[in-house]
């Protein structure tokens, strides 16, 4: 069964995770703001969901049409071939949201969308109600100046959530975003990575699983594994797949500092659960203490915001402490993400590269050093 589907990702990100759906076989990849679309079937869903690094989730796309009144949105879903996917006893939940367009009530519209999803089933099944006591079929759907995008969501949480890190410490990192900065700082098979401030050790996960290619969706399960229409054999062959893909002979290493003893401790807890703890070391080390001490690393790292942890002020002192510690020099580099505009002015070089991505809802910028 072939089909369209799109990943939905942070701002910034879209080429990476058309590279990488590009790199898995994907077909017709096609990267739009915040998405990325692409064309594939039920073995590019497995795959897709437990490989992608820094999408955020998996969803099919079922169709886009028009939808400037409620009625053109009923019939528009009601045309889609929702009994492809759904079975009689699904489950079909709808949720959604709306910008710039005539239809502006949420509640309204998941109404009128469950209402010609279940008209579209009747038909389909001739049953008079549907029970929906089975598998979840999340339907999204996103309005965008009057047209409508209707999907079914196969990830469940979101993919970020790679199983390893029920706790994290204050103000953690996305596991996607950790994943993008570790593949922008060049994280290889090779690389010694250090985080001078680990918190719970996102990044250092990260980018062990970077190193060691490892799918980061191996430790959890998806929405669509439940779905009928979604072969269990499929799932067992790309979760194969997966582990014969395992660079087990990586010489990656990877450092982990921070003021905090139990954030150390849950870095080891969470780096355990995802399998590379023999990758990674911990000590409990403030920043100033920080030293080269090999012929090449690689820091990577997401220092306390004046927004969160720290006052403005606060934050401006590490940022000048990091400048006087990230001394250039041959086989380092490093790369530090913060919202502060006036971070190169405080840090006392200005990067040789900057990348915009967004932690959360905060803006922020990549600030890159390797010469």
């Amino acid at each position: 069964m072939q089909a369209k589907f799109v990943c939905p990702c942070l701002l910034g990100v879209e080429g990476l995770v058309a590279r990488e759906l590009r790199e898995m076989g994907a077909e017709q990849v096609e990267a739009v703001n915040g998405r990325v679309y692409f064309t594939g079937g039920l073995d590019m869903l497995a795959r897709a969901n437990l490989c992608c690094r820094y999408a955020e989730r998996v969803l099919i796309q079922l169709g886009s049409f028009p939808a400037r009144s409620f009625e053109e949105l009923f019939e528009g879903v009601r045309a889609l071939p929702w009994e492809a996917w759904i079975g009689k006893a699904d489950a079909f939940p709808v949720k959604g949201r709306s910008i710039n367009s005539k239809l502006f009530s949420i509640p309204d519209c998941q109404s009128i969308i469950k209402k010609a999803v279940v008209e579209r089933l009747k038909q389909a099944y001739r049953l008079p109600w549907f029970e929906e006591t089975g598998p979840v079929h999340q339907i999204q759907f996103f309005l965008m100046k009057d047209k409508a995008e209707l999907m079914l969501d196969t990830s469940g949480p979101g993919l970020h959530k790679r199983g390893y890190r029920a706790q994290a410490s204050l103000a953690p990192i996305k596991e996607t975003l950790a994943a993008v900065m570790a593949n922008l700082a060049r994280v290889r098979a090779d690389t010694q990575l250090i985080d001078p401030c680990c918190g719970s050790g996102t990044i250092l996960i990260e980018g062990a699983l970077l190193a060691m290619n490892i799918a980061p969706g191996l430790r959890r399960r998806f929405a669509a594994e439940r779905w009928a229409v979604s072969p269990a054999a499929v799932w067992r062959q790309e979760r194969q797949r997966a582990q014969d893909l395992i660079n087990h002979d990586a010489a990656f290493a990877a450092q982990g500092y921070d003021i905090d003893q139990a954030a150390l401790d849950l870095t080891m807890q969470n780096a355990q659960k995802a399998g590379v703890a023999s990758r990674l070391t911990v000590e409990k080390r403030p920043l100033e203490n920080f030293v080269q001490e090999s012929q090449r690393g690689t820091v990577v790292c997401n220092p306390p915001y004046g927004e969160r942890l720290l006052d403005v002020r606060q934050a401006q002192e590490l940022y000048q402490t990091m400048g006087k510690l990230f001394t250039p020099q041959k086989g380092w580099s490093y790369s530090i993400i913060s919202p502060d505009e006036e971070f190169e002015q405080w840090f006392g070089r200005a990067a040789d590269k900057r990348r915009k991505l967004y932690n959360g809802m905060i803006k922020c910028q990549l600030y890159q050093y390797f010469r």
